[in-house]
């Protein structure tokens, strides 16, 4: 009977429930589109990241974390990589050799970090040949050509077809000196790692620093970084091998991933600015809503409706109201975040984070995009009507029924 009542008051006052529901959906979508738009942008820089740079998990000697070296090296990667690559989630892996020295090109010089990669597969595992800015991908076959970071080529003045010297120690203990020449300049988006990266086709840096049918790391790239931890653990159960150490983006790149935590955390404060302005906005419209009808409240209770049942009256259509305003919040949210998620929002200045430029925020559809307003808009509804519902409840008919 009381549902029954509020659904019909609801109908029956059709501008007050307009501008209720209005209120509530305003809230709703403006809670739904910054969420998304905060995990979609900082979830896109993660992303960006890791299939560029670090992957989602490595794979290591045990103790090559903690203390880098040329002779801690994975020889049987070929048979590590066929194992992980049938686990579920596993998108590719590729494999990496890795050192440092000094690169020259004339008369400039710097020192650089020197990766050994495998063209198809490392391609395949972070689309390295679609950030080659200018200049192209290595061949199948080693070629002695070499592709550096853009910061590197600017600091070097280094351009297509120069030639690039590299002086560094092989692992035999000999002196690895030779000349490459340059093919291609990458741009990883990651402004601090291209200032000083210079990468080789695998078999000419295995070459170079005399480990044949070996490399440092291999780099594993997911589906979806969201599944890390949980591909982790079936890698390592898969593996089982105590010489080799397993590990996350998180670990891998702790101050980066650090970075965005902190980062997370400052927009929590935003979002718990925007809960109380909606729940600042439905207590306003629900009060008044409440206020311009003490003379019906006092009719019913002249009527001998009890105190209870107009509370019971008052939350029920706020409940109704609510119900309404997350189903029209969430059509209208879907299509703005899927607006934002196709065009996102372009900075009029880029910056960085964690060595990754953004230029542009990008929407992310989750269940946690429509589920925090949902609840934030039920809550808050609930919540706010308690006051006026009990307002109500006291109303005393002989005075109310002087109200007009």
């Amino acid at each position: 009977m009381i549902l029954k009542l509020a659904f019909r008051n609801a109908l029956r006052q059709k501008r007050r429930s307009l501008f209720t529901v209005f209120t509530m959906v305003g809230g709703f979508v403006l809670g739904s589109v910054a969420i998304s738009m905060t995990y979609g942008s900082f979830n896109n820089v993660i992303d960006s990241f890791t299939r560029t740079s670090t992957g989602h998990i490595q794979i290591h000697c045990a103790g090559y974390l903690d203390k880098p070296s040329i002779y801690k090296t994975i020889d049987d990667y070929s048979v590590i990589g066929e194992k992980i690559q049938h686990i579920k989630g596993v998108k590719s892996y590729a494999p990496r050799l890795v050192s440092a020295g000094l690169v020259s090109v004339g008369e400039k010089s710097n020192a650089a970090k020197i990766i050994g990669i495998d063209p198809n597969l490392e391609d395949e595992t972070t689309l390295f040949s679609k950030r080659i800015e200018n200049g192209r991908m290595f061949t199948e076959k080693p070629e002695h050509r070499a592709i550096i970071g853009k910061g590197l080529a600017k600091n070097l003045n280094a351009k297509i077809a120069d030639t690039i010297v590299i002086l560094s120690q092989a692992a035999d203990g000999s002196i690895a000196n030779d000349m490459y020449e340059i093919i291609g300049i990458y741009d990883s988006g990651n402004e601090m790692a291209d200032r000083a990266t210079i990468y080789l086709n695998l078999a000419d840096a295995q070459d170079l620093f005399v480990l044949p049918n070996s490399v440092h790391e291999i780099v594993v790239v997911l589906s979806n970084f969201k599944i890390t931890q949980k591909v982790l653990g079936e890698i390592e159960s898969k593996l089982n091998n105590p010489k080799i150490d397993i590990q996350s983006w998180q670990v891998i790149a702790k101050s980066f991933y650090e970075s965005m935590e902190a980062k997370k955390q400052g927009n929590y404060i935003m979002n718990l600015i925007i809960i109380l302005i909606v729940a600042i906005g439905v207590f306003n419209t629900v009060l008044m809503s409440v206020l311009e009808r003490t003379r019906e409240y006092g009719l019913l209770k002249a009527l001998g409706t009890r105190p209870w049942q107009i509370i019971k009256l008052v939350i029920y259509e706020i409940v109704l109201l609510s119900f309404t305003s997350v189903i029209i919040g969430s059509v209208i949210s879907t299509a703005a975040n899927y607006f934002l998620l196709i065009h996102g929002i372009t900075y009029p200045i880029s910056f960085n984070i964690g060595g990754i430029q953004m230029n542009k925020m990008i929407a992310e559809i989750s269940v946690r995009s429509y589920l925090i307003p949902t609840i934030i808009v039920l809550v808050a509804a609930f919540l706010v009507s308690i006051i006026p519902a009990l307002q109500a409840a006291k109303t005393e008919p002989a005075k109310s029924m002087h109200h007009l």
